[in-house]
């Protein structure tokens, strides 16, 4: 699948070269509150298309980019990954740390515009990410959910806390609690993920097989 049509004029495709400032100007957008070394900017979405090319995608109102994904290739056993940031992993950006013979695809980011939400692009950049994952004979997609409910618990809960409440399904997190809905399956918190203090700084391990099809 080389491009998803969602309706109303809405595509996801491939990533090209001439998306790489808008794909920056959306990220800064969407991610307010991140660390500038945690932002992909624009030299790196085209550093991505050599490394990666296959896995990389925009959504696309005509010719306006309203939002994105970054995904790599990368060996799990399913169950268990070593502690690590979102700098670190995505290789400062760079995708230094893809691995060609990886049998997950990590799942980096997905940004949609503010203006587009609740429009199905979440949900369209997963599935066409599930579909490359059964094209590469991949099992499954991983991914890291910003817990970003947790300002709203945080005089009360640790992240810990509200982590265990929200795998449990106790409280609902607008972000992981979605992609929980969608068919994820949460693994484990991953605490100092990344510079958010939005999200205690935590993200959630999550995991998609990729026979399972997107809810």
């Amino acid at each position: 699948m080389s491009s998803l049509s969602l309706g109303n004029g809405l595509v996801i495709s491939h990533t090209e070269a001439h998306h790489a400032e808008a794909l920056e100007a959306l990220q800064r957008l969407v991610f307010p509150h991140l660390a500038d070394q945690e932002i992909l900017h624009a030299d790196q979405y085209r550093h991505h298309l050599k490394v990666f090319p296959e896995g990389q995608f925009v959504a696309l109102d005509g010719e306006k980019v309203v939002g994105g994904t970054t995904t790599m290739r990368y060996r799990f056993d399913g169950s268990h990954m070593p502690a690590h940031t979102f700098y670190d992993i995505m290789g400062g950006g760079w995708l230094s740390t893809h691995q060609p013979d990886g049998n997950w695809l990590y799942g980096l980011d997905v940004s949609v515009h503010p203006d587009y939400r609740k429009r199905g692009i979440a949900r369209g950049f997963y599935r066409i990410r599930q579909e490359l994952c059964r094209q590469l004979g991949l099992q499954g997609q991983i991914i890291v959910g910003m817990l970003n409910g947790y300002h709203r618990y945080r005089q009360e809960l640790s992240v810990e806390e509200y982590f265990e409440q929200v795998k449990s399904g106790k409280l609902f997190d607008p972000t992981v609690s979605v992609q929980q809905r969608i068919g994820f399956q949460v693994v484990s918190l991953i605490n100092n993920y990344l510079h958010d203090e939005t999200c205690g700084n935590a993200g959630a391990l999550l995991v998609l097989p990729a026979a399972k099809d997107i809810a």
